[in-house]
Parts: C-alpha cells; structure tokens; sequence
C-alpha cells in the first residue's frame, strides 16, 4: 500500500503555484511522494525515471499538471535530452530534485564490494546529480528563481556500514551542493541537500529489521519514517522564499543525527 501523500485528505501548508519542476527518479519512492507533493501544492511536474510503466501510470493518475520524461542517470545523453524535454513540457523550469538514485551495496563490507558496483553507483548518484545540474541550469536561471534541492542521506552524515558505495556517493552529493551554490547563486538559483533518514519506501524494503530498529530507537522522535516527512522539507526550498537559503545541508530524520 503506498505512503504517498493523499492530496484531499492532506492539503500542503506550502504553496508552489505556478511553479515548474522536474524530479528525477520520481516513479516510486520518495521519488514518487515529491511529485505528488508539488502537484498538490499547485505545482506542476515532470516525473523522469527508467520505469517508463509506472512513471507514465503516476503522470496519468496525476492530471494535467504532470508530465513524464524517460531519463536515464547513468547515460549522460539522455540527462541531455530529458532535462530540456521537461523545460519544454512545463515551459520552463523553475525547480529540480536530484532524487534517482541507487544503493546496490547494502549488506557488503567495503571489502566485499566490486569496482563495477562502486563505479555504477557513483555514475548513478553522483556524475547523474552534476550532469542533470548542468542541464537545468540554463532553464533555472532563466526563471530567475531557479531551485534545486539534492537528496543526500543521512547514512553520510553517521558513517553507515555495509554500504560504503552509497554512502561515499552522498557525501559527494553534500561537497557538490556547496559548490553547486556557489556557482549558480549569482545566476539567482540556490542549492540545497536534504539528507532523509531511513525511509518506509519500496527501495528500503531491502533493509534488515536490526536497521530499522536502530533507527527508531535512535531517534529524537522514536517512530518510522514516512515520505511525507521529507515532502515538506523539499516543496519549502522549492518556493521564492527560500531565496536566501543556499548551500545548506538539512537532516531530515527525526532527531537520529543531531547537528
């Protein structure tokens, strides 16, 4: 059953209207939860991902204001073509969230791990995230309000074992938001991180229950984790107010790390 947020029943205190964003991994998962979100604040989206079915099914049931791109994070041809294919449906863009990536680490030591694993996690996660950046980039600048907010993890920020890939590729997330908003601040885009804790989603279901409770019992506010605790995170820093915010990394996870 999914967590997705349910826009009738949860109408979103953030507003968006008018604003135009792409989401890239978006036909599931959290992914999935964000393109919801900001079409129920009254944004609309493009929904890109790999899973051409379901990312079409998701801007079907979604109405007008959604659209999907096939985007492939690991071909940079096709981040190319899907960013400026998502500017042209929406006429613009006004916001992206570097959402898609993969894990295909969990559960192995650093020992254990192949270099095609690590070099295809790190194509994925990191080379994706710049590449669909650079893409946007002119699209973002020239809404004048341009946002992009990065999904790191907190995984990066407590140093997770048996998931070395994935953590070194979303500590490289957080280094590039920095650089990131310092070279598109003039330009009027900011760069932010959201780093979620471990999240009830379908890509978590891999997850041991050990981990699961280490997190519950390790947290401030001692429950699980839903996609709508990070939706509200993403749609503020998507909005003209957060205009002055750039650069910043916010952990979304419920107390677990405190900065």
């Amino acid at each position: 059953m999914s967590t997705a947020m349910n826009a009738d029943m949860h109408p979103p205190e953030i507003r968006l209207d008018g604003r135009r964003v792409l989401v890239t991994g978006a036909a599931r998962g959290l992914g999935e939860a964000f393109a919801r979100a900001i079409v129920a604040a009254g944004g609309r989206v493009v929904i890109s991902d790999v899973l051409h079915e379901r990312g079409e099914a998701l801007a079907h049931e979604l109405g007008t204001a959604a659209h999907y791109v096939p985007m492939d994070l690991a071909d940079g041809a096709s981040i190319s073509a899907g960013v400026d294919a998502a500017a042209a449906a929406l006429g613009g863009l006004d916001g992206l969230i570097n959402n898609g990536a993969i894990t295909n680490s969990g559960g192995k030591t650093m020992a254990q791990l192949d270099a095609a694993t690590w070099d295809r996690v790190m194509d994925v996660n990191v080379r994706g995230t710049w590449l669909a950046t650079v893409a946007a980039q002119p699209h973002l600048a020239a809404s004048g309000s341009g946002r992009v907010v990065n999904l790191a993890s907190d995984t990066a920020l407590w140093g997770a074992p048996r998931l070395m890939a994935y953590i070194a590729s979303k500590g490289a997330v957080i280094a590039m938001t920095r650089g990131m908003a310092r070279e598109l601040g003039p330009q009027g885009t900011t760069v932010n991180a959201i780093a979620p804790g471990l999240t009830l989603v379908e890509a978590t279901a891999y997850v041991p229950e050990e981990r699961h409770q280490y997190y519950l019992q390790g947290r401030a506010i001692p429950r699980a984790q839903v996609p709508e605790d990070v939706t509200a995170a993403a749609l503020f820093l998507l909005t003209r107010a957060s205009g002055f915010i750039t650069g910043q990394l916010l952990p979304v996870n419920g107390g677990f790390v405190l900065n």
